[in-house]
């Protein structure tokens, strides 16, 4: 009878320990990934229109969260179909070959009330780099379908275009700047268990 009391006891204590642990789905409706790049003299912003992935997080410590998320090169949208297509090639990001950028955190450090430094593998046309996210939570909240959950999240980083090999043809060296800024908006739901 003892055994069967503290085996009753392990599994709730397991259960109330899983319970404090949500998954969100990103939803590739409302999130997006922005960047911008220097052209000339001035800077360029586009955007891709399709992240999927999760976000993993224990809201009462969020040091311990997790994000795995995939960018779909095909959804580049640079206000150009030409451009579009060009940067699809394997002059750039050779979708093809390589249809999506990963991106998988392996740290997560508070900064502030609600910011952090996540640290993660970005996966870039078969290249992966470390890259440090300033990522803010937006917070939690109910969403417009009754019963759904929501997070909301923002991130930004700085990466160099040559290191991941997306560098362009040879006469857009001059013209391209390598510093790309990236700024992701996630809006992610709730799995249900």
């Amino acid at each position: 009878m003892k055994r069967l009391l503290v085996l009753f006891a392990a599994v709730s204590l397991a259960a109330a320990v899983r319970a404090d642990v949500e998954t969100y789905a990103i939803d590739p409706v409302h999130s997006s990934a922005g960047f911008s790049i220097r052209h000339m003299l001035s800077k360029f912003s586009s955007s891709f229109t399709k992240t999927t992935g999760t976000i993993t997080v224990d809201r009462a410590n969020l040091e311990k969260s997790s994000v795995e998320a995939s960018v779909e090169i095909a959804s580049i949208s640079t206000a150009n179909p030409d451009r579009d297509k060009h940067l699809q090639t394997p002059d750039f990001f050779d979708a093809a070959q390589f249809p999506a950028m990963l991106f998988k955190s392996k740290a997560w450090k508070k900064t502030g009330e609600g910011t952090f430094d996540v640290t993660g593998d970005l996966t870039i046309k078969g290249v992966t780099k470390e890259v440090v996210l300033k990522v803010t939570s937006l917070g939690f909240g109910p969403g417009m379908r009754p019963g759904t959950q929501l997070s909301g999240w923002e991130a930004t980083t700085v990466i160099k275009k040559s290191d991941f090999g997306v560098n362009g043809p040879a006469m857009l060296g001059k013209v391209l700047g390598d510093d790309v800024t990236v700024d992701i908006s996630i809006e992610a739901g709730l799995k249900k268990a």
